[in-house]
């Protein structure tokens, strides 16, 4: 008895087809594609209603050689085989152009969310800058601050400059009367005033 792999019989087999006719499936899209757009121009109309009319003036019997006479059997035909042939290579065009629209739609899917989640960022980055900017100290109140301090700064200099003119003035005044009770005492001045007293 032949012994049996497990897991050859676990996996079905599958019978592979050989195609004789290995056909580009992008060439025969884009061959469709041409086809389609030349059969939605005005050009394919006029060039098949001269020889839809050619056709009828050579079969109305004007000439000797008449191969599809009056019903024009041979003619609808010929319609008929290309009506055959233009609605698929038509579908087959529609079909490429909807496989196009959705990788199109997709990519545009992405890069919205992308888009999305960058104004996402964007914007708590935003916040978190206008809560950080909240505690700083803007242009306008440093210029006041400064404005105030620049101020504040004048009237001490007016101060001292007030001051020392009236200590050079009275300077000037105990030099003139040669008092000096004005200066600070010293140890030995207060000695001898709490003996006197």
């Amino acid at each position: 008895m032949a012994d049996y792999n497990r897991s050859e019989l676990d996996t079905p087999y599958l019978k592979q087809r050989r195609n004789p006719f290995k056909l580009d499936d992008d060439a025969v899209g884009a061959y469709a594609e041409k086809v389609a757009r030349f059969f939605g121009t005005g050009s394919y109309l006029m060039w098949q209603t001269l020889f839809v009319l050619v056709w009828i003036v050579l079969n109305l019997g004007v000439f000797a050689f008449q191969w599809d006479p009056y019903p024009f059997i041979l003619l609808n035909l010929a319609f008929s085989t290309q009506a055959a042939y233009a609605a698929p290579l038509i579908l087959l065009a529609q079909n490429r152009q909807e496989d196009r629209d959705r990788i199109s739609l997709n990519e545009d899917r992405r890069r919205a969310f992308e888009t999305k989640a960058d104004t996402e960022f964007t914007t708590r980055e935003l916040a978190g800058l206008r809560l950080a900017i909240g505690e700083l100290v803007t242009r306008d109140y440093l210029r006041h601050e400064l404005e105030d301090i620049e101020n504040l700064l004048e009237r001490l200099e007016a101060k001292l400059d007030d001051e020392a003119a009236a200590r050079i003035a009275l300077m000037h005044s105990i030099n003139e009367t040669g008092h000096d009770d004005l200066n600070d005492p010293i140890q030995g001045d207060l000695a001898d005033d709490q003996k006197a007293d």
